[in-house]
C-alpha cells in the first residue's frame, strides 16, 4: 500500500533527516472556497511571477460541475503542489533534486534534477511537470518543475504572488506553527479539509467548505 511505503520511509529511522522540516516554523496555505470565485486571477499571477511556459501550470483552478439541469451549480477548487509533510516526492527522486525545506516548503533543485519524471508519477496530486524552459544541453528533456509557495518571494519577507492577486482573499499563507498567525487562526477555528488525506502525505494546503462531492471526484481521479 501506498500509505504504507509512506509511513516506512518517514517514519522514525527515514536515513535522510536534511529533508525533515524544523518544528520552528510549517509554511502552509489556506483556500476559504466560500469567497474563491473561479476568476483565475491566482493562476495567472503564478505565471506571470514565475514565468510558467505555456500549456502547464503551477497553481490552477480547477472547475467542477455538480447537480442536473437545470439545478446545476459550479464549484471551484484551486489546486497547487501541497507541499506535504510526507512528500512521496522527495523519496523518489534518485538525484536528491526534491528536498524539503526546515520551514517545510517542497522544492525542485533544477541545477541536480535529471528530468527523469520518477517525482510527476509519485505525485498524487498532479502538482508536478516537466518545464522545458530549463532544458540542460546534456540531457535535453528539461526539469521537474511545480509551486513553490514563491519561496524567492517569501524569503524577502512578502507573500506569494497567487496570495496577492486573489481579489476576494480567498488565501491566507503563514506559519503554521504560530499559533497567533491568520493561518494558524483559521485552521483551528474552522473544520477544513484536505486533498485525499487517506494517502498519508499530511497536505499544508486546507480549504474551507470544499463540496465534497468535488473532493470526492478528486479522489477518483479528477485533476
Amino acid at each position: 500500500m501506498a500509505l504504507d511505503r509512506i509511513n516506512e520511509q518517514w517514519g522514525p529511522k527515514f536515513p535522510r533527516p536534511e529533508f525533515r522540516h524544523s518544528t520552528k516554523k510549517r509554511l502552509a496555505m489556506v483556500i476559504d472556497l466560500r469567497k474563491c470565485i473561479g476568476c483565475h486571477a491566482c493562476s495567472i499571477a503564478c505565471k506571470q511571477e514565475n514565468e510558467t511556459p505555456l500549456k502547464v501550470f503551477r497553481s490552477w483552478v480547477k472547475q467542477l460541475e455538480k447537480g442536473r439541469y437545470p439545478n446545476v451549480r459550479t464549484y471551484n477548487l484551486p489546486r497547487l503542489c501541497n507541499h506535504c509533510d510526507k512528500p512521496p516526492c522527495v523519496i523518489v527522486c534518485p538525484v536528491r533534486a526534491t528536498f524539503k525545506r526546515e520551514d517545510g516548503a517542497v522544492l525542485v533543485d533544477s541545477n541536480v534534477c535529471i528530468g527523469c519524471k520518477a517525482c510527476i508519477g509519485a505525485c498524487p496530486y498532479d502538482a508536478r511537470f516537466i518545464n522545458l524552459k530549463r532544458t540542460k544541453p546534456i540531457i535535453g528533456n528539461g526539469t521537474a518543475d511545480k509551486c513553490t509557495f514563491c519561496a524567492h518571494r517569501v524569503d524577502n519577507g512578502a507573500l506569494p504572488a497567487c496570495v496577492l492577486a486573489c481579489m476576494t482573499k480567498a488565501r491566507t499563507f503563514g506559519d503554521l506553527n504560530d499559533p497567533e498567525s491568520e493561518v494558524s487562526k483559521l485552521v483551528s477555528l474552522n473544520s477544513v479539509q484536505t486533498l485525499k488525506p487517506e494517502l498519508g502525505t499530511d497536505p499544508m494546503v486546507f480549504y474551507i467548505g470544499a463540496d465534497m462531492t468535488t473532493l470526492e471526484r478528486v479522489r477518483s481521479g479528477g485533476h
